[in-house]
């Protein structure tokens, strides 16, 4: 009994909460919605989708890129500006330049960038959901803690109750009014009283850890809340509020609902894009191209044309000789990296179709899968919109029933607070009584 005393001392005199700094339900809200992970996670993704978003844009746009490449080639092979085999070492470089643009594809990149547009703007909504979300959290955890704490009052005043009734019993007892099993009931009464205190502040400080996780800072962080004023709680317009009108409002401007028709948007146009993949898709091309190899040292700058004798014919027994004109070069210049560059360059332009036949049924299960995906989005806007009727609806009937309690329970507190005035001076007249018997 004396040890459990001791504690309850103890908790009372080393409290950490009396030189914390007090943190109001503003401030932990604000710092929730700074700091809470899924709030940066939410905007994290909302970011990442309107990048999709952009990209789908920039598609329309002729795509455009260039290879470089460069090497040796070993033992027998095909030199790649004479197309002749060789045996020698050869290095080599290829450039090239590519342009493509579709041309027509069933509008499939329109609905893709709209498609895309809806996801952005639903990513948006869900990242108001996610501090929506992070608020309430907070504001039912910054709640419980303030229930925490106000039972911590209501064991304090438990226990000086249950002390000063095991005082005067025992002052009775000592002076023969009352057994001593009265005596030894009320020191139990006092013990039970003394730690359910204790439960209470344990209770408490486990709310803060709670709170500061939700508001994302340090568990060993100072941190302490700030008790409102009753009175500032406008506790009786609660049950004023017509649920039909909160309905309506909250299909409107609640996040969850907005997410909901976004999404159903996006899921439609998605349909009409896996439905371009059953169609013929035009696009246009074009490309320039050079190459270089070191095979080809020279190139010949002149020429000469000479008579080659190729045989003879004989002409009544005189043998006439038949040559034949050929030129060959007469003088060389260097065949240089720029002047093959100049010399190998070539340029293609054309226009091609992509016809799907048969792909082992990819595109048309695409589309059935868009279709049934939209069913599915219509299916969860549905579910949302009845359990947020629900909600509305559950919420409004317990607001007034936490009003009608209110108001009883502030009643039944006077009552019992008149109650305990008059056993307080009955047990004082009893006292006094004995004592003047004594």
């Amino acid at each position: 009994m004396r040890c459990l005393i001791c504690l309850l001392l103890l908790a009372l005199v080393f409290n950490p909460a009396f030189a914390q700094e007090k943190w109001d339900l503003k401030r932990c809200v604000d710092y929730a919605l700074a700091n809470n992970i899924s709030v940066k996670q939410a905007d994290v993704q909302a970011r990442f989708d309107k990048l999709t978003h952009d990209q789908s844009i920039l598609a329309l746009y002729p795509r455009i890129n260039s290879q470089h490449s460069a090497g040796f080639q070993f033992g027998r092979s095909i030199d790649p500006t004479s197309n002749q085999f060789t045996t020698n070492q050869i290095l080599f470089s290829n450039h090239g330049l590519d342009v493509g643009l579709d041309l027509f594809n069933w509008f499939s990149k329109k609905n893709t960038i709209k498609a895309n547009d809806y996801l952005a703007q639903a990513s948006v909504a869900r990242l108001e959901k996610a501090k929506n979300d992070v608020a309430l959290n907070v504001a039912n955890a910054y709640l419980a803690a303030l229930l925490n704490r106000e039972q911590i009052n209501v064991n304090k005043v438990q226990v000086a109750q249950s002390r000063e009734q095991f005082d005067n019993i025992k002052k009775q007892v000592e002076a023969g009014a009352l057994p001593e099993l009265n005596e030894a009931e009320a020191e139990t009464q006092y013990a039970t009283d003394s730690s359910n205190l204790l439960t209470a502040q344990t209770n408490y400080t486990l709310s803060l850890l709670q709170l500061k996780a939700l508001i994302n800072l340090e568990a060993d962080a100072p941190f302490d809340i700030e008790v409102p004023p009753v009175e500032a709680i406008p506790v009786e317009a609660l049950a004023d509020l017509d649920p039909v009108i909160v309905y309506q409002s909250a299909l409107e401007n609640l996040p969850q609902q907005k997410i909901n028709n976004l999404t159903l948007k996006a899921s439609e146009k998605n349909v009409a894009v896996a439905k371009a993949g059953l169609y013929p898709s035009f696009s246009f091309f074009g490309g320039l191209n050079s190459r270089y190899s070191n095979a080809q040292r020279t190139i010949p700058n002149s020429f000469q044309t000479i008579n080659v004798p190729v045989g003879t014919v004989d002409v009544n027994g005189v043998a006439y000789p038949v040559t034949s004109p050929i030129t060959q070069p007469l003088g060389f210049d260097k065949n240089t990296y720029f002047r093959q560059l100049s010399n190998n360059f070539s340029q293609n332009v054309g226009v091609g179709v992509n016809i799907p036949i048969f792909n082992g049924g990819v595109a048309r299960t695409n589309w059935q899968k868009a279709k049934l995906d939209v069913e599915n989005q219509q299916l969860l806007k549905e579910q949302d919109t009845r359990t947020l009727k629900q909600d509305i609806y559950q919420a409004h009937t317990n607001a007034i029933a936490a009003v009608q309690k209110y108001n009883a329970t502030k009643i039944a507190v006077a009552s019992a607070q008149k109650a305990y005035d008059f056993a307080k001076k009955d047990l004082m007249l009893v006292c006094c009584n004995q004592s003047t018997l004594s």
